[in-house]
Parts: C-alpha cells; structure tokens; sequence
C-alpha cells in the first residue's frame, strides 16, 4: 500500500532508557523531543496511548457479514477488552497451550483525545486524538461459554496488540486495510464497506458512556479471518496509517483443567474460525 501522509503527523510511543518516550520517525530512527535517537528496528514498541477502556463494534464491514451469511442489526452492537491484554508492534502474541482456534481480526483503530460524552457524529472529529492499527485477536476455544460478553475470546493477555504509531489528522474515508499472515495477503477491504463509519460508532458509544483521552475503538475487520499457528507472523496495513506485525508464540502455561470451562471444539467454534459458510466435520487445526 502506499501511504498519502502529506497532512498527516505521526507520534510513537517506545521504552527509551527504561523510560517511557514519545518519538517521531526520522528515516530509519525514532527521535524523542529532547533529541534521543534509536534505531526503529530496535525500538521496543508501547501502545500509542494508556485507554481506561478498549470498545469493539462486533461486526461492521460488509463483506464480513457476507461472508458468515447473517443480517446486521439496526444500530452497531459492542464489546469490549480489557486494557491487561494491550500488546504493541512487534510484540509476542500468545496462543495458549490447549488451545488452538486463535484467529486474526485486522483493524483500524479510533484514539480519543478529550472527554467525549452526548456528541453527534458531525462533532466527533474534534474529540478524536487520531488513528492507529490493531489486530482483534480472538481465542475462539472459549466461544462456548463467552460468545455474548467474549471476555476471554478476545481478552486474554497480548489478544490485543494495536501500533505502531497515532497518526493525526488522518481522513479515514476510502482507505484500504489489509491482513497479511507469512507475507501472504489473507484479509483485503476498505474503510468504505463499512456499515457504519468511525465517527458514527464514537457518537453511538458516547450516548451513555463517557469515552476519555486515550480510548480505544476498534472499527470492525473484513472477511477472512484465520487461525494462526505458532512462529506465524501477521501484519496489519492500513493506508495511511502504516504496519503493525506480531509474531505468534505457544503459551508455556496450560490452561488449567481445575476450574472454570475448558478450550472446546464445538460447531460454533470450529464455524467461526473457519469462516461461517463450511462443512465443519472431520476438519481438525495443525497442532505446531
């Protein structure tokens, strides 16, 4: 993709000296304001912002919904993650032993700037820090027992990586998104197959919810999301926006098996992994 920044500003957040440091790109180095420099493949990346609450519109593009053969509803529906799964650009994203319905969901993501609360979509840009990429990871051998709140489907620890930087100034209409997984292009869709667009989703949430600086929505993914298998690397390209990468790693803790509902491989599990429209008997994960 081929990214149009010319009025666009971008800042990342990184570990610089122990410490947290906001940074800007400069060719290949990340710059601090006080003139720090450090090479942008050695950069330890942080989200771009500290959300008191992560929200996620559960399904939104077109072809998505196509692609599972079902009817949106009248207004978006939501859940959310909580901030302990955040993850950032190039971060390890854990699988789980046990587990093996770990799909990718590629997004853009909407950053609040200032307290938002009772505005109408034509006001919500100026209540929008910026834009930034994430990767909705959902552990769907829990979507048994939390497909309604989906708590542990898409909020275990590292499910939530989001970067690499906030982008400001960003128009997000008529922007391509695209997941790859080992290079190979796995999800490809734009911004406007999207039933509802990203101010629409910020006024909605904000009727009843106060939304503060820092905030995260996610926007919704296009069709094709996969499982993914340890060593597997996937990245998130958004135009305009840039590259998040993660690599997949196996969980060295099991989940235990002496409370709580265990990972499953039910209809509903394996139907949402595979996609929605399939024949689900006999069809059993590579287990790397």
């Amino acid at each position: 993709m081929t990214a149009n920044r010319s009025a666009t500003s971008e800042t990342r957040r990184v570990l610089l000296d122990g410490s947290v440091a906001s940074v800007v790109v400069d060719g290949d180095h990340l710059v601090a304001d006080d003139g720090r420099r450090v090479a942008e493949s050695e950069a330890s990346y942080l989200p771009p912002s500290e959300p008191s609450k992560i929200l996620c519109v559960h399904l939104n593009h077109v072809s998505r919904v196509d692609e599972f053969q079902v009817s949106l509803p009248a207004a978006p529906t939501y859940f959310q993650k909580p901030t302990s799964s955040l993850n950032g650009h190039r971060g390890d994203v854990v699988r789980p032993e046990r587990c093996n319905w770990l799909n990718y969901e590629g997004e853009i993501v909407i950053v609040i700037g200032r307290p938002c609360r009772n505005v109408s979509p034509s006001e919500v840009g100026e209540y929008i820090a910026g834009y930034t990429i994430g990767n909705d990871y959902g552990l769907h051998d829990f979507r048994d027992t939390d497909a309604g709140s989906m708590l542990r489907v898409k909020g275990s620890d590292t499910l939530c990586p989001v970067g690499p930087g906030l982008v400001e100034g960003w128009d997000f209409r008529g922007k391509g998104i695209r997941t790859l997984g080992n290079g190979e292009v796995a999800q490809d869709g734009t911004t406007d197959e999207m039933t509802w667009d990203m101010h629409y989703l910020v006024a909605d949430l904000a009727r009843t919810i106060t939304l503060l600086p820092g905030d995260m929505v996610f926007s919704g993914t296009p069709a094709n999301s996969r499982p993914v298998l340890p060593g597997d690397v996937v990245t998130v390209e958004v135009e305009g926006l840039g590259a998040l990468t993660n690599t997949i790693v196996g969980g060295s803790t099991p989940i235990r098996d002496d409370c709580g509902a265990q990972p499953s491989e039910s209809e509903e599990v394996l139907s949402t992994a595979l996609g929605g429209d399939w024949e689900f008997r006999g069809i059993r994960p590579p287990k790397r």
